[in-house]
Order: structure tokens, then sequence, then C-alpha cells
């Protein structure tokens, strides 16, 4: 039998005109809702912020009788003027600012450090003290406990210190930087000791500039934690000299003697547009914490990435 010419299967250009067709047209409708969905999403995220804004500066007469509107009927900057009037948001913001820089660097100093101690293969009862993180992440002490120790025990009552020290160790942040820090080669710990440096030396010159990612992730968790907190004022702060600017909040949302928490006792002639100053008021707040993201938004996935996932 003569050897049999083998043919050969070649699909034919206008079946892989069609393949192709069907294919990029798929991607153009997933693409498409893809994009869809984002901007939707982005529409509805951005509308509450416009709502606030654009609201702040309507009359109090507007608000009352037409609510929110995407444009106010009547415009007016008479909340920003009476908040500005008084000094209780300058002391307030001061207070927020002193909490929250001072706070994000001895939190994530201290938090670094303990997290790298968890983490380093030769500290003796590294196991038992994560553990003990760990159960105090799930537990908590208490709220009878917490206070009795902060105002009675550490006498911290009308001390911006109350609004510090109960957050400078988050077991979640640390167990985000152990994770980073066991991804590190070892090699590096032992070329440093045999250059002769201390643990002091090499955690301080080595594993923090390798940690950029993973240190600007947690300081920004902290920084937002110590900004928007307000639990802790409104239970350790009676001065109303040392309200950060979350309780300041509250207590313009529950308008108990707004003229003479805001003005400072001044008295005024005319009522206090209550709902303009809380919109206000919240303008004026959120400022700080989102021009931070800009800056630290290039670590921000990176760090959480690198810090979940080892190998």
């Amino acid at each position: 039998m003569g050897n049999q010419p083998q043919q050969s299967i070649v699909p034919s250009p206008s079946g892989q005109t069609r393949q192709s067709a069907g294919r990029s047209a798929g991607e153009s409708i997933f693409l498409t809702v893809v994009y869809a969905v984002i901007v939707l999403f982005g529409v509805v995220c951005v509308v509450p912020f416009w709502l606030v804004l654009a609201n702040s500066f309507a009359t109090e007469g507007s608000f009352l009788a037409n609510g929110y509107q995407l444009l106010p009927e009547a415009w007016s900057l008479d909340a920003y003027s009476f908040l500005l009037k008084g000094k209780q948001l300058l002391l307030s913001y001061r207070n927020s600012l002193t909490v929250a820089v001072a706070g994000t660097v001895i939190a994530v100093t201290i938090t670094s450090m303990f997290a790298y101690v968890i983490a380093h293969p030769k500290v003796k009862y590294r196991n038992i003290m994560a553990f003990l993180t760990y159960l105090a992440m799930v537990l908590g002490g208490g709220l009878v406990g917490f206070y009795i120790m902060v105002a009675n025990w550490l006498h911290l009552k009308d001390s911006l210190w109350a609004l510090i020290l109960p957050y400078v160790l988050n077991p979640f942040y640390a167990f985000i930087l152990v994770a980073f820090y066991k991804s590190l080669p070892y090699e590096i710990n032992e070329a440093a000791t045999i250059d002769g440096a201390g643990d002091m030396r090499l955690f301080w010159s080595i594993i923090i500039p390798v940690s950029t990612p993973v240190i600007a992730t947690v300081s920004l968790f902290y920084a937002i934690q110590f900004w928007n907190d307000w639990y802790l004022s409104l239970l350790f702060i009676d001065d109303y000299k040392l309200h950060p600017l979350q309780l300041m909040i509250r207590q313009l949302i529950s308008n108990l003697n707004m003229s003479a928490y805001v003005g400072g006792g001044a008295s005024y002639r005319v009522a206090a547009p209550a709902s303009s100053i809380q919109l206000a008021t919240v303008c004026l707040t959120i400022g700080p914490i989102v021009l931070l993201y800009p800056f630290l938004q290039k670590y921000f996935v990176k760090g959480i990435t690198i810090g979940a996932v080892k190998g």
C-alpha cells in the first residue's frame, strides 16, 4: 500500500475572524458592564459627600424646608461664620491633630517593635506572646475594668493621654506586621550580625527601611483610628477644651446648648443654624484625613498584600 498524503486541517480565515470577533464582542460587553458598575459605585460614594458639602452652605430655612438637595435653593455662609467666631473649633482641631500625630507615631513604633519580637525565630516565648495577643484581640477587657484602670489607677481622666494609650497596640495590625517580618529572609539578620550590628541597629537601620510599604499601611490605619475615635473622649474627657473634633460633632448633633459650646459662651441675637453647623463641622473635620490618602495610596495595596501572603 502506498503512503497516503496526510490531510492537514487548516481553519478557514472566515472562521478565525468570526471567533476573534466573538471574543472581542464578549470582552467589550464585559468591560462595558465592569466600567458601568464602577461608575455607578463611584456615584453612590460621591453623592453623599456632595450632599453634605453643598447643604453646609444652605440657609437654615432652606434646609429645614427642602431637606438635602443637590443644589440648595438659598446659599449662605452663616454656618461657617458661626463656627469660626468661637474658639471651640480651633481647640478641637488642636486636640485631634495632637492625638492623631502623637498617637500614630507612638503606636506604630510600639506595634512594629512588638511584632518583630513575635516574628523573630530566636525569641524563646514568642509563641506564648502571640497567643496572648490573639486572646486579647478575641476576648477584650470589658468596659468596667477598662474604665477603672484608665480613670482611677492611671489617673488619665481629662487628659489627652487617655485618648492615646489605649490604642497604642492593636493586635490585628501587629499580626499584619508579623506576617511581613516572617516573609523576610533570615539571612539579612545573620549578615548584619556578622558585620557587628546589634538588635536595635538591625531593626532600625535594616528592617524598618525594607518594611516601608507595610509600615505606611499600618500608619494610615492608626491615623484613621485616632482621628475618627470619639468613644474614649466620651468616657474620659469632661473638659470641653479637650474635646476632639469627633466629640464636638456629637455634641452638635445632640444640639445641647450649641451657642455656648461652639461660641465659647458668647451670646448671639439669632439662633444658631443647627443643621448647617453640623454639616459644616463634618466638612471641616474630614479634610486632614482625606488629604493623607494621596501620599500613602502607593503603599496601601502593596502593604496589605505583602503582609498577608508569604512566599
